[in-house]
């Protein structure tokens, strides 16, 4: 792919090539056939977006070993103007490479990504004993660190692809400590119109709380807990204002077309001094929540027309 397009039709994502988000960026559809952008931190993807050097960006939000992404919540929280539209969830593997004519047996230093070492280190200490470990800036940085002409160490752990980008040798495959372990992408982008709902939906959202009173978390938890809303991702971040003060980045299971959903976040508005709505989004694992009877479109659409008829002063129907 090439860096050289028309800010309509290029999407950008956090490289350089190998990375798993390009993995994920090969999941978008929409992004096949399209120019592709590098960059070098999630700040620069969504300052691609906002300018209109692209269409979109992926950029990674959880982790299930490790929980939310940092940058990117904070990132979310602090650049306005762009929705979350869709959902990619990579498998996350790594390899053990070197130069070529390298045993493992020779490996005496690996150069890792922090991340990607606390992923792998109980395989590295059971396969490659006493070594040292030297962090690497990204997870393609350690694999090409590998081809300078005096490299510092005498592995990385690089991700599966890597060797389709760079001339080296795989010594190990499949070394992650955690083989279920799964990294959640999403698709950012300026549209502000919503992806249809599916059924299989989720609502992202940033909350402040008006203050730290006892009980303030409390209470915007039962915003979603008296309308039948599970919470996939609640993760905290410090505002940066002052010592104490928090926002909270919110999934919810569901869109905002839903009745209990929009309900929600009427509640989260009048609650809290900032609500940031950053989009309702299909799943990537397609999974449809069940919902009560108590809680379907039906019953939030009953109880308002009995009110409206109420307040009206129509008769009571039988």
């Amino acid at each position: 792919m090439t860096d050289r397009a028309t800010p309509s039709d290029t999407y950008s994502y956090l490289g350089p090539a190998g990375t798993f988000t390009e993995a994920a960026l090969k999941l978008v559809d929409a992004a096949a056939g399209k120019p592709w952008r590098s960059v070098n931190n999630v700040g620069e993807a969504l300052d691609d977006v906002v300018t209109g050097r692209s269409v979109g960006a992926v950029i990674a939000i959880e982790n299930s070993v490790d929980g939310g992404v940092s940058a990117t919540q904070d990132a979310l929280a602090r650049i306005p103007g762009v929705r979350i539209v869709g959902e990619y969830l990579v498998p996350v593997d790594f390899v053990l490479v070197a130069r070529h004519g390298t045993a493992l047996s020779d490996v005496r230093t690996v150069n890792a990504h922090p991340v990607a070492y606390a992923q792998t280190h109980k395989w590295l200490e059971a396969n490659v004993r006493g070594h040292g470990h030297i962090p690497a800036s990204s997870n393609v940085a350690a694999a090409t660190a590998l081809l300078d002409e005096h490299p510092v160490a005498d592995a990385a752990v690089a991700p599966p692809g890597i060797t389709d980008h760079h001339d080296l040798a795989v010594l190990a495959s499949s070394i992650g400590d955690n083989a279920s372990a799964v990294t959640r992408f999403v698709l950012v982008s300026r549209t502000l119109a919503i992806p249809e709902r599916t059924g299989a939906d989720k609502t992202s959202v940033i909350v402040e709380l008006p203050s730290e009173h006892p009980g303030a978390l409390v209470d915007m938890l039962e915003q979603f807990a008296t309308r039948g809303i599970n919470m996939g991702l609640l993760s905290s971040r410090p505002i940066g204002d002052e010592l104490g003060r928090y926002r909270f980045v919110i999934d919810l299971d569901g869109h905002v077309h839903d009745e209990r959903v929009a309900d929600a976040l009427l509640g989260l508005r009048r609650f809290s001094p900032r609500v940031t709505f950053l989009g309702s989004y299909p799943r990537a694992d397609g999974f449809r929540p069940e919902v009560s009877a108590r809680y379907s479109d039906e019953a939030f659409v009953e109880a308002r027309d009995w009110l409206r008829a109420i307040v009206s002063g129509e008769p009571d129907a039988d």
